[in-house]
């Protein structure tokens, strides 16, 4: 009697899991581009995944493809064909970000498991839709923002919820470049051309425009494929920031942004800065430029009332060594009352710690990652809830709602205004 993988998939752990062993799951891919490759090398190096389908709009990066996963990878038309295929399993939607509802939504409907690059959505009021239908559907949908699977970030969060930091008040996030790779300008493959691209098959449900290479291979230059900074760059800080904070949303934002340096490539801001406040008790700072990227000590600071965390090339945690000091204050009074007031023992113990007994203090601790990089634990966590059928953390909920945090920005921007969240509908006002 033989089992097809979506037999072994939706059969009790106990009773599956011997023939889930001797079974990888079946992957097709809906993109191929740079980032899709770099998953497809994490994907090859997890044994429970196959990658078994591809489809892209450039031919080059099909054939790309094959030469790392295989000829045996089969090459479709259409992603539509891809997701009518039986024996894939889960698909990974790694396109630009116009088409990302239209592909997750038909993937579910194909009853097929996905993983799909952030943001999630191109629009906020698309999250509920692909939240809702994910339930129905019974299938997982991880968002690829891998900083919550990485080892460091595991622990801040323990740190945290441990009380190490105190109160949590403030957050500072950026993300700086200062190259025109950095700014998304990368290079055309010389052989791309009407032969070798499939226009239509990028612009799908964006406004139709002539042939454009520019648009093509720098998408995210652009407002109709993307959303700049804010979609590319913010939401990966806020996965992060709820994800240490068991934060949902914030509920006001406020954001100002510019196109300053590379006016002649796009129509979406090169430098951008937001303040997003959140019900939880903190506020955030978020900035981002392509125009120097310069960071002193850390690009992101987790900052409370006893402690500071400092992430970025490891994570550092640093305790807060704040001594009260008075005495310019004290020192206008009558002498009488400042002799009176450092015989306080309150006072002693407060403000003149060169009078306590000696001691040892931990003033920091630095905490590196090993290993595989967090891309590929965070395709392991996916594959994982894949088989145990358990939604990660990264869920289509979770994946909307830090896509709704670079929405919020992008709408203060272009509107000039506070733009608040309705935490019953999950969705902006207004």
């Amino acid at each position: 009697m033989s089992f097809t993988r979506r037999h072994i998939l939706q059969m009790p752990a106990a009773a599956s899991m011997a023939a889930a062993a001797n079974d990888r799951i079946q992957i097709g891919v809906i993109g191929t581009g740079a980032r899709s490759q770099e998953l497809m090398q994490a994907l090859l190096r997890h044994p429970t995944a196959q990658i078994v389908g591809a489809v892209d709009a450039y031919k080059g990066r099909i054939e790309r493809t094959k030469e790392r996963a295989g000829n045996s990878v089969r090459v479709f038309p259409t992603y539509k064909e891809l997701l009518a295929e039986k024996s894939i399993d889960a698909v990974v939607v790694a396109t630009p970000d116009h088409w990302h509802k239209s592909m997750v939504m038909e993937a579910l409907q194909a009853g097929k498991d996905i993983y799909c690059e952030k943001p999630l959505t191109y629009r906020s009021s698309e999250g509920m839709e692909i939240v809702e239908a994910a339930r129905q559907a019974k299938r997982i949908v991880q968002v690829g923002s891998q900083g919550v699977s990485s080892e460091t970030t595991k622990k801040a969060r323990d740190l945290i919820r441990a009380g190490k930091l105190g109160r949590v008040t403030m957050i500072r996030a950026a993300y700086n470049r200062n190259t025109a790779s950095g700014a998304w300008i990368y290079p055309i493959p010389p052989d791309a051309s009407p032969t070798t691209v499939n226009w239509e098959q990028f612009l799908g449900p964006a406004p139709k425009r002539p042939f454009s290479l520019e648009r093509f291979f720098r998408w995210r230059c652009y407002q109709e494929y993307s959303g700049g900074i804010a979609t590319d760059l913010f939401v990966h800080l806020c996965t992060t920031i709820h994800f240490l904070m068991d934060a949902k949303a914030p509920s006001s934002v406020m954001a100002m942004g510019q196109l300053y340096r590379w006016t002649k490539t796009r129509d979406v801001p090169d430098t951008l800065n937001a303040v997003l406040e959140y019900p939880e008790g903190f506020t955030v700072n978020l900035s981002s430029t392509f125009n120097n990227q310069f960071s002193a000590d850390s690009s992101f600071q987790v900052l409370g009332t006893e402690g500071t965390i400092l992430l970025g090339d490891g994570m550092t945690q640093v305790s807060e060594t704040a001594v009260e000091d008075n005495r310019w204050i004290v020192e206008s009074w009558p002498s009488r009352l400042e002799a009176a007031y450092y015989k306080d023992p309150k006072v002693i113990a407060a403000e003149l710690p060169q009078l306590r007994k000696p001691g040892l203090k931990t003033s920091s601790e630095q905490f590196r990652n090993e290993g595989a990089d967090s891309t590929w634990a965070h395709l392991g966590v996916w594959l994982e809830a894949i088989r145990s059928r358990k939604s990660p953390y990264e869920d289509a909920l979770a994946g909307h709602r830090a896509a709704a945090c670079a929405h919020m920005v992008n709408r203060s921007v272009k509107e000039k205004r506070i733009i608040e969240w309705d935490y019953q509908r999950e969705d902006m006002k207004g």
